[in-house]
């Protein structure tokens, strides 16, 4: 009864998404609510999977030969006020400080959105010799942006994030920098997540404020809607202008560097819940799970059957297994719903009888798929399991994606194919702001990006009829 309790106390998806979304970040322990609207506890289950993204994706920049640096919290505001595109576009999510202690500061402090701004400084007070060039940095820190409306990781006014910031001496060498990086985005998602992207550029009116241009992935959801995971910005010279950036070249001549910026947050870990979980809860991936498998004895009362739940904990921890041994006084029935609802990608049941067989029976979460392995050689089987589920979740992933994504002509063929379910639309594009706008006006659905993959759907705009330059994903969004 514990277990069908546990899950009867989700809301079912398709009754209710964002409610089914918000249970499962509450029961499963991510997150808390707070006293400061918008804002969230990361509770120690929803960090420890942060923590190991953050591990992963550290690894990959460090390898690509980026460092980590750390700037100040707080921006003044003629800092921020210096590159009029970039201010433009984070006005209305800023955050003022205006007293330190009593006293009113002489000049407001912005608590930072996003630090291009305080990157550019440093760089000007750095970098005065193409020899200072490149300099590939990165930074693990928390910003701040006043969002209306809030959901646990998707979008909160406090969120963590990295972003790299990186200054070249050519064009070419930032526009590579910025597409490597959204690679690495792309080879992070669909590698250990477990999530398909669609890898793109952002449309003129939907790129980053200061940008020169902005490429994106997106990933579908359960839903059908569309989530932007990861984004990397080219900034071309604009900073460096305005922030009067110079650096002798070769030809002892004093020119303007070139400039990227690049970042995924929390919102990632929102993107696992809305891609794998299911009516029981979370479905996590096994590169980021903070239990990888978790061993229930069964009897646990009986003589030898903890001693052996240990020792092939033992066995998996030496194999670099996450493991965890529950040998609570909870029925096995609620660690079952328990460890379910966490997204335990693989679950290990031992009692009397297993042992007697010198076996185990391992229980794959995301189908509930149950096999019998003998305990000889386990952390080869528990390992054959992790891959499977990966491999499992990604190809679910990508099926749902397929089977939501539509080719369409006209608007009204827009219309009738998301009466379906919301998805990804593709649909040619005449390049006009004006269309754009129009499309999301008529059909909810706004562009997601210009993929680098293009295909000839027609020759037409969809929305103008004229002749179409690029075929775009439309979908609706988080």
């Amino acid at each position: 009864m514990a277990k069908e309790k546990m899950v009867e106390s989700i809301t079912s998806m398709d009754e209710d998404f964002a409610k089914w979304y918000t249970d499962i970040c509450k029961k499963a322990e991510l997150v808390e609510y707070t006293s400061v609207k918008g804002c969230m506890v990361i509770r120690p289950y929803g960090y420890a999977i942060w923590e190991n993204i953050q591990h992963i994706l550290d690894g990959l920049f460090k390898e690509t030969g980026h460092e980590n640096v750390c700037m100040p919290m707080f921006i003044p505001e003629s800092l921020l006020q210096k590159e009029k595109d970039h201010v433009e576009g984070f006005a209305p999510e800023v955050a003022w400080v205006t007293h330190g202690g009593a006293e009113k500061l002489e000049e407001r402090l912005c608590v930072r959105p996003t630090s291009e701004t305080l990157f550019c400084e440093h760089y000007a007070n750095i970098v005065h010799s193409y020899r200072d060039l490149p300099k590939l940095y990165n930074q693990w820190v928390s910003v701040v942006r006043w969002e209306k409306t809030t959901r646990p990781f998707l979008r909160s006014r406090e969120f963590l994030w990295q972003e790299g910031h990186t200054i070249h001496a050519t064009a070419e060498q930032a526009v590579e920098e910025t597409e490597k990086m959204l690679n690495i985005y792309a080879e992070f998602c669909e590698k250990y997540l477990c999530m398909p992207v669609i890898k793109g550029r952002k449309t003129e009116s939907d790129k980053f404020a200061g940008a020169v241009s902005t490429y994106a992935i997106e990933a579908l959801m359960h839903d059908g809607k569309a989530l932007q995971a990861g984004t990397s910005h080219y900034f071309g010279d604009g900073f460096a202008k305005a922030f009067e950036i110079l650096y002798t070249d070769k030809e002892n001549k004093k020119v303007y560097p070139h400039q990227t910026s690049w970042g995924v947050s929390t919102r990632l870990i929102g993107g696992i819940i809305m891609t794998h979980g299911d009516n029981n809860g979370l479905v996590l991936p096994p590169a980021v799970a903070p239990i990888q498998a978790v061993i229930v004895p069964i009897q646990q009362f009986k003589e030898g059957v903890l001693d052996k739940a240990n020792e092939v904990a033992a066995e998996l921890k030496a194999a670099g297994i996450r493991v965890k041994v529950d040998d609570s006084d909870n029925s096995p029935g609620w660690k079952f719903a328990e460890y379910e609802m966490k997204g335990v990608p693989v679950r290990i049941e031992i009692g009397p009888k297993d042992i007697e067989k010198n076996e185990c029976v391992i229980v794959k979460r995301n189908n509930r798929e149950k096999s019998f392995v003998s305990l000889d050689g386990i952390a080869d089987s528990v390992k054959a399991s992790l891959e499977s589920v990966a491999s499992d979740l990604y190809n679910s992933a990508l099926e749902n994606r397929e089977r939501r994504t539509y080719s369409c002509t006209s608007i009204d063929e827009i219309n009738k194919a998301l009466e379906q379910g919301d998805g990804f639309i593709k649909a040619m594009w005449c390049g006009k702001e004006e269309c754009e706008d129009k499309v999301k006006e008529l059909t909810g659905a706004g562009s997601r990006c210009i993929p680098f993959d293009q295909e000839n759907i027609s020759d037409k705009c969809v929305c103008c009829g004229e002749p179409a330059v690029k075929m775009v994903y439309w979908g609706k969004a988080y």
